[in-house]
């Protein structure tokens, strides 16, 4: 980290107060982490973009800081109560990783002239059906948390989701790993806590949408990543006007996490070329 001057706090959205980070100046960079993450998962890009723009990051309600409450709530919502309350109105740039790209798709479909750039990591739109077959370590993972063992479930979605297709524990970064299992742990028990009901964040699901995104939109994807985001990348920069990809091949589901330099020279590149 440089010495960027951060600053924290929670926003309120209805009952639910949403965990953020800021730091920088300049157009407004929203980093949306992944369902087995919280804000932390953007610790390699955070500080480093912050240096030429006005970084956000945030946990999703029921993830990292962000407690669950109960009633209805949409991530779309949270995230729309957040800029208010940080009194960010003008383009911004999102960038999502899985469930947070999905949401950082959503809001620009919902807010097209709030948007000037999306960048889409391991990520798929939301409704999006294709007939892959999953991975048997999914019934794993439910019977597990069924069973209450949220160490077994975390250690399992870890494999899946950092480890990767054709990788063991052993070939990734450590320490990262640990992070994502101890976010993912963290997700879990919020989980367990039964409280809200989640609702869409958009009545047409976004996979039946993509040709309205006229924004410049970069994808990237881990090489061992599951074959249905693989396909979901691919389904994308068929169906987006202006999308182009690219793919890191030491790197999973989380692949900032797993290739941090590469991943910061390709949003780097991707952000210069708004600018020309």
């Amino acid at each position: 980290m440089n010495s960027t001057k951060i600053v924290n706090g929670f926003a309120p959205s209805g009952d639910a107060k949403i965990y953020y980070e800021i730091a920088g100046a300049g157009q407004p960079f929203v980093m949306i982490h992944a369902g087995v993450a919280d804000s932390r998962q953007w610790n390699n890009e955070f500080a480093h973009f912050a240096e030429h723009f006005h970084v956000v990051r945030y946990d999703q309600r029921g993830f990292g800081k962000s407690e669950p409450v109960g009633g209805e709530f949409s991530h779309l919502g949270d995230l729309t109560a957040l800029l208010n309350h940080l009194e960010i109105h003008e383009p911004l740039i999102l960038m999502g990783c899985s469930m947070g790209g999905g949401l950082a798709m959503n809001f620009a479909l919902t807010n097209p002239s709030r948007v000037t750039a999306l960048i889409l990591v391991d990520s798929g739109p939301t409704g999006l059906k294709l007939d892959i077959p999953s991975s048997p370590k999914f019934e794993q993972v439910e019977k597990a948390f069924d069973a209450g063992d949220l160490d077994l479930t975390s250690e399992l979605e870890t494999q899946i989701w950092f480890d990767g297709t054709g990788r063991t524990s052993a070939q990734v970064d450590q320490p990262m790993r640990k992070l994502v299992f101890e976010m993912n742990r963290i997700a879990l028990t919020h989980e367990t806590k039964n409280l809200g009901k989640r609702l869409p964040d958009t009545e047409i699901p976004a996979a039946e949408r993509l040709a309205e995104l006229k924004i410049p939109v970069l994808i990237i994807v881990g090489e061992h990543d599951t074959p249905f985001t693989l396909a979901a990348a691919d389904y994308m920069l068929e169906r987006i006007p202006s999308a182009r990809k690219e793919l890191i091949k030491d790197a999973a589901h989380l692949p900032n996490m797993d290739s941090p330099a590469e991943f910061r020279q390709l949003v780097q590149k991707f952000l210069d070329g708004l600018t020309r």
